[in-house]
């Protein structure tokens, strides 16, 4: 783990949103998870893009 923190306000974002959230938290496209809280729990950004789910950011890991 090179870096980690809190996204604060847990802004609401839509799954044709994510690569905008991901440009903006993380150093490369693949390269580290951003932290959803989801009506299916709290899932990594990727996971929930493959269920075809939104949710509220809560962290970035990378």
């Amino acid at each position: 783990i090179n870096n980690c923190g809190v996204i604060k306000p847990r802004y609401p974002i839509k799954v044709n949103e994510m690569d905008k959230w991901e440009a903006r938290y993380l150093p490369a496209r693949d390269f580290g998870l951003l932290i959803l809280t989801t009506t299916d729990g709290i899932i990594a950004h990727d996971e929930a893009r493959k269920k075809g789910i939104g949710g509220k950011l809560l962290a970035y890991v990378y």
